[in-house]
């Protein structure tokens, strides 16, 4: 192996250009424009499937107008490290300031190899530590130059990298589907139950065919004729029973807790002895919602998986059965929810704020059971699937990060 300088190998290295330092305006109808928080922790730019993207005018920025397969440095601010790859659905496309390009030289490397070595922790980690010259962490486009990786034969890259990129490619489409899938469940929630357009007896949409509704005094609205309010707490039960996990050093526990959800979206796999407090039982009919900072809608619809727990940041809805389960799922994503929860959310750090769990089930809705239960049946297995492939997902992106410094340093060698 030899090293060599992303300099050496690049037909370019440059950064992008802030719009406003041009005279530039965003627009309604122009060409991408990719920030800094574009690029995540995935090879893709994560920020171009966002519903609201900036555009800019074709003629602005033409110095940092973007190539397929270029790859982006996020070279300051708090996205600092973050590399992405400029796919072809991106472009055409330009970036700010904020952002390195770099164009390698396809005859010599391969541009999914040299992602996947400065994705390395350790490597991010010394980028990071370079970058620490000022108040403001940047790392300038010499410095970008001047790293150096291991440049082997261009077709053991292409080898590694494609191992490598089989395994984001499956996290990538279970992601696609997830998409999907909760976009469908959502469209549904609001057909049935904020249009009131749910199947009537003929199977017909209820209130687009002139189902009677009549004005309910204490939400202020029309509801359907026959449909109560009733607070969450009349609804679903809330479970507080807990384990000591110490009192099993020795046992495996996927444990649902706050930082392992924001970071893979489901259960991390510890042992009793780690677990160092209480926590809640977790059955297969439960819902669970965190009361910590609830804006951020930290909702987990709980698998069939033995030995679940949860942090005690989270309030258990227990449902009676898997119907009532999606149809409460589907409540606790609702932004009308969301936002009853932020609003009744108090502490005094604004950083850590929470809703007291009473307050939470005294939430009103609009229910009927027979309705409700009818919903969570139509919507079937497409929540669980959606829960399933989040852990899926998770033991992938496991898998690939095991194998990503061996394929590196030669440990695991490919033929």
């Amino acid at each position: 192996m030899s090293k060599v300088t992303l300099k050496q190998v690049s037909e370019l290295i440059t950064k992008g250009t802030t719009p406003s330092s041009v005279g530039c305006e965003f627009i309604d109808n122009g060409i991408n424009f990719i920030k800094s928080e574009s690029i995540s922790d995935s090879k893709h730019l994560n920020g171009l499937i966002y519903e609201h993207i900036d555009k800019i005018t074709d003629e602005k920025l033409k110095r940092s107008r973007l190539k397929e397969g270029d790859l982006l440095f996020s070279i300051a601010g708090a996205y600092l490290g973050k590399i992405g790859i400029v796919q072809n659905t991106d472009v055409p496309a330009n970036t700010n300031q904020a952002v390195g390009i770099v164009r390698l030289n396809k005859e010599l490397v391969d541009v999914d190899y040299v992602y996947y070595y400065f994705s390395q922790q350790h490597i991010n980690a010394y980028i990071n530590k370079l970058s620490c010259q000022s108040s403001q962490p940047n790392l300038n486009l010499e410095l970008l130059g001047k790293l150096e990786f291991e440049c082997i034969d261009i077709t053991t890259q292409q080898k590694i990298s494609s191992i490598l990129s089989a395994l984001d490619s499956k996290i990538e489409l279970n992601n696609r589907i997830n998409v999907e899938l909760e976009s469908m469940a959502k469209t549904l929630y609001d057909y049935w139950f904020v249009q009131f357009d749910f199947p009537d007896k003929n199977g017909k949409p209820y209130k687009t065919n002139g189902g009677k509704m009549v004005f309910d005094y204490e939400l202020k609205r029309n509801i359907p004729v026959g449909w109560d309010v009733k607070n969450l707490s009349k609804i679903t039960s809330v479970s507080n029973e807990s384990v000591n996990p110490m009192d099993s050093a020795d046992k495996e526990f996927k444990h649902y807790s706050i930082p392992e959800f924001d970071k893979s979206g489901t259960y991390i796999i510890e042992k009793g002895s780690e677990i160092r407090s209480n926590k809640f039982t977790i059955k297969d009919t439960d819902v669970l919602v965190s009361k910590l900072n609830p804006w951020f809608n930290r909702v987990i619809y709980s698998t069939d998986d033995d030995n679940l727990i949860s942090s005690t940041e989270f309030v258990v809805w227990r449902t009676k059965n898997t119907a009532m389960k999606n149809y409460m799922y589907m409540i606790a994503r609702d932004a009308t929810f969301i936002s009853y929860c932020t609003q009744s959310a108090t502490g005094t750090s604004n950083s850590h704020k929470r809703v007291n769990p009473i307050v939470m089930m005294k939430y009103q809705i609009v229910y009927n059971e027979i309705i409700a239960e009818l919903f969570g049946k139509t919507l079937g297995s497409t929540i669980k699937m959606y829960a399933k492939n989040q852990i899926e997902n998770n033991i992938l992106a496991k898998i690939r990060d095991w194998l990503l410094p061996m394929l590196m340093n030669g440990q695991v060698k490919v033929n």
